[in-house]
């Protein structure tokens, strides 16, 4: 998008990206955070920012923790997306199909028990946010304990490919015909596909063992019930099954919870760890939290563009990264209830 800056201007157009959740109010709050502590003198040491759109615990009840709120292959596919970030000064790389491997603990508070992984490259944030000083900046997803693990399996077992297979389409296949065929099992035999499992990826520990073996069980991959093939290929074939089975019920809520970690040096030596945090609940009878959380900053921007706010009239591509762009979408966003909380540690 950035490409097409000075197209927007010949054509005398604004387009504004990057408003929703995240990005979109992620960008409002750092802004605000790094801006007041320039302003104060401080420098920014390390950035850390992790969002996750998840099921309401009381709604976490499948092996992965999780439910789709938006496209099943879109959330599958980017658990395969590179990683790049700094980290104390250098460049770090994962590849796609390593990224689960690296999801780590991340605490928040007592009530949840989340892990979180690099997302994509953070590397031009540290530009973006006019935080030349950042030794680390990370900006990553949230997943509840356990999601990492067992997606890890299921790439490691060759269920995320998005290649064809010839074997897909020919006749009809039970699960267990085609999880043996994915896996070049000896037979259909459950015993045997799990053999072949064990063969193809490692479990942290005995305990995880059983929990996924289960999970995949549950999911139905080693079962006599009928596949319903879709694309030709395992990935979008899994997705409608796991669409059937981890779809949000009647009355069900979802969870949006994002958090900014600032690591602060000050002009006199002093350090402070200030977060930023949005935590938000979707209602039983209405909104989701995530649909609130994206369309209610992109309704704001269009609004505050449509009634000639002057920092959002300006012909080309912006994103807000700017004091100017940020502020008066900022303060309409908490008129509606929604903000990030800060808190010094």
């Amino acid at each position: 998008m950035r490409a097409l800056d000075e197209q927007a201007k010949e054509a005398g157009i604004v387009v504004l990206n990057e408003i929703g959740l995240d990005p979109g109010i992620d960008h409002l709050y750092a802004v605000k955070t790094i801006d007041e502590v320039h302003e104060k003198g401080g420098k920014i040491k390390k950035f850390l920012s992790y969002c996750g759109g998840l099921p309401a615990p009381e709604a976490s009840d499948n092996p992965l923790g999780y439910k789709f709120s938006w496209s099943s292959r879109g959330v599958l596919l980017a658990l395969l997306n590179n990683a790049k970030y700094y980290e104390d000064g250098e460049v770090k790389s994962v590849e796609g199909k390593e990224l689960m491997g690296v999801a780590k603990p991340y605490y928040i508070n007592p009530a949840y028990a989340f892990v979180a992984y690099p997302n994509r490259d953070s590397t031009p944030f540290r530009e973006w946010y006019n935080i030349p000083e950042a030794e680390t900046v990370v900006r990553g997803t949230l997943r509840f304990q356990g999601f990492p693990a067992f997606i890890k399996a299921l790439v490691d077992i060759g269920f995320l490919d998005d290649a064809k297979k010839d074997y897909i389409t020919e006749g009809k296949l039970t699960w267990a015909d085609l999880t043996a065929k994915a896996v070049a099992a000896v037979s259909t035999e459950e015993s045997a596909i799990v053999d072949r499992i064990k063969q193809l990826t490692a479990f942290p520990d005995a305990s995880e063992e059983a929990r996924i073996l289960s999970g995949l069980r549950w999911i139905g991959l080693f079962s006599s019930e009928p596949v319903t093939p879709r694309g030709g290929n395992l990935l979008d074939t899994l997705c409608a099954r796991l669409e059937a089975l981890m779809a949000y019920e009647e009355g069900e809520r979802d969870l949006v919870m994002l958090q900014h970690k600032f690591f602060v040096e000050w002009a006199d030596g002093k350090t402070d760890i200030i977060t930023s945090t949005l935590e938000a609940y979707g209602e039983r009878a209405g909104y989701s939290a995530m649909a609130r959380t994206v369309g209610v900053p992109c309704g704001i921007a269009t609004r505050l563009l449509l009634d000639g706010e002057p920092a959002l009239n300006k012909p080309g591509v912006h994103a807000p990264y700017t004091k100017d762009i940020c502020e008066p979408i900022r303060a309409k966003l908490e008129a509606e209830g929604i903000g990030m909380v800060e808190r010094v540690l």
